[in-house]
């Protein structure tokens, strides 16, 4: 590894830690440390959704003539995409909507860039020995999915405002007892631009 990869990954390393300090020492203020959010991301329609994107993901990634992208990856990326991007897309407007201390900016920033790009580049590195080529690109092209699967989680329903995204109401996160069919047309161009990203980075 290169001086300024070595730089770059003990920095982040840094970060991952002094993010985890901010966690420890105030968890109760994010919200994925409630069993709401839990609650409100097992809703039966984001697990299956969640199952059959990262199924196609892990499936066609060895066909995808991208020597970097595996099983590995591509499932524990999906994985952490599912878990933590919903809370992040939330975070990211309530924390520009100054309902969030700006502390949670670096948990958010972290937890993002972990998903997308740091544990792909570690990952990489230990399996070929060197830090991954296309790591730059690789951020950009993760955080569009990153986005529009975390806009495609919070999405739902209620009889006063129709289709919303949850992350905008007073008492987010919440479990949502909405059906799939409430929200599907809204869904479904979120789902096709994910669906097209997939094809176009895998098959390029």
């Amino acid at each position: 590894m290169g001086l300024f990869f070595s730089i770059y990954t003990l920095l982040w390393i840094l970060a991952c830690i002094l993010a985890l300090i901010v966690c420890l020492s105030d968890s109760h203020s994010f919200a994925f440390s409630r069993g709401d959010y839990w609650k409100f991301l097992l809703s039966p329609w984001k697990i299956v959704t969640f199952i059959v994107a990262a199924a196609a993901m892990v499936v066609i990634a060895p066909y995808s003539g991208d020597p970097t992208w595996d099983a590995v990856d591509a499932g524990f990326m999906s994985l952490m995409t599912f878990l933590g991007a919903p809370w992040a897309i939330g975070s990211v407007y309530r924390l520009a909507t100054r309902k969030l201390p700006l502390k949670q900016a670096l948990v958010i920033f972290v937890v993002w860039m972990f998903t997308v790009s740091w544990f792909y580049d570690l990952y990489i590195f230990f399996r070929d020995g060197n830090y991954p080529a296309v790591w730059f690109s690789n951020i950009f092209a993760s955080s569009f999915l990153y986005v529009t699967a975390g806009l495609l989680w919070n999405l739902d329903w209620n009889k006063d405002k129709g289709v919303i995204f949850s992350f905008r109401e007073k008492t987010w996160p919440y479990p949502s007892p909405a059906a799939f069919g409430k929200i599907i047309w809204f869904a479904l161009p979120l789902m096709a631009l994910v669906t097209a990203m997939i094809i176009y980075f895998f098959f390029k």
